[in-house]
């Protein structure tokens, strides 16, 4: 089922009024410190929902396995969540060709007015200017881990939260566009945060976000984004310091780099917003050669672990059902 844009708004006018932003600098939420039952993490099933994916092939906008793909992440997205909503645009790229983009909008627990907004990016590439072979240079990507990794460890958290409603309420949103745009060109990147941080739905204010992006190496590691540190260093601590209390050590305490996606967006339209992703594999060119296929053809699902999948899950279920107001 599609939704219309009028849709979203009212979805998000009935969950997101009442909130009140005038402390959004400091820690909204604290954590829970009686017992109380936090879900296990399928990390295999995550792993399944990364291969599905990839199955249709590179899904870039104006592919077949872009269009297959919208089906099947709306399709999942209906059996698990409150409230699934298509957020469609049409965004003009290069040499002017014009691309139907769309946003997928999952809502559970409605009737919450503390939310908190997850997200991830379900396009693909559509060059692989990193390849070692020029003559692929061209060619779209699979993106199992630049893209469906992500999106995968957030279709788990949903058949999750279908079973075992969360204390707060939950948006989940899979970005559209976010990796259309040739390096260096950010005009062209995070297209779909872009559009819904442009047209934010009414009373639609969650406490922060968290954005999931290349979350699946077999060996990943997670330094703490220095973008998300500078918008909002609380949620930051926040993750990382729930991630060394359950041992997790993929989350590395350290700074990384900056990396544009989409929390940029969501944080300049004053939603705190912290990404989570293996930032040393943009651009990698160290001694781990396995490591090199950033912006490859070689981005596919034998480079990826469900273990890595299932590090970032727990993180983000014990941050979600420890959470209380």
């Amino acid at each position: 089922m599609k939704f219309s844009f009028f849709s979203i708004v009212i979805i998000f006018m009935l969950i997101g009024c009442g909130n009140d932003r005038s402390n959004e600098n400091e820690i909204p939420m604290h954590l829970q410190e009686d017992d109380i039952y936090i879900p296990t993490f399928d990390r295999e099933q995550a792993f399944e929902y990364l291969v599905e994916q990839t199955r249709f092939g590179p899904r870039n906008p104006g592919s077949t396995g872009h269009q297959q793909c919208l089906q099947y992440l709306t399709f999942e997205l209906h059996k698990h969540a409150d409230a699934v909503s298509q957020q469609s645009f049409r965004h003009t790229g290069y040499e002017g060709r014009s691309y139907q983009m769309t946003n997928i909008i999952a809502s559970f627990n409605l009737e919450a007015t503390n939310r908190i907004l997850l997200g991830a990016h379900w396009d693909t590439r559509p060059r692989a200017e990193r390849d070692p072979d020029p003559n692929k240079r061209n060619e779209p990507i699979i993106g199992a881990n630049d893209g469906a990794s992500g999106v995968a460890v957030l279709l788990e958290l949903a058949r999750i939260f279908k079973n075992h409603p969360p204390p707060v309420g939950v948006d989940i949103i899979l970005f559209d566009g976010e990796d259309y745009g040739k390096e260096g060109d950010l005009d062209q990147y995070a297209l779909g945060a872009k559009y819904f941080a442009r047209n934010l739905p009414t009373g639609f204010r969650p406490r922060f976000g968290i954005i999931v992006d290349m979350v699946g190496d077999k060996e990943a590691r997670f330094p703490r984004e220095l973008s998300s540190i500078q918008y909002a260093p609380w949620l930051v601590d926040l993750i990382w310091n729930t991630a060394r209390n359950l041992n997790i050590h993929l989350f590395e305490d350290r700074r990384g780099t900056s990396v544009y996606d989409d929390h940029i967006p969501l944080n300049d339209a004053g939603i705190p917003t912290a990404l989570i992703i293996d930032s040393e594999l943009i651009g990698y060119d160290g001694p781990d050669v396995r490591r090199r296929y950033w912006h490859t053809t070689m981005d596919t699902p034998d480079q990826c672990s469900p273990e890595s999948l299932g590090a970032v899950g727990t993180v983000l279920i014990e941050v979600i059902y420890r959470q209380t107001f």
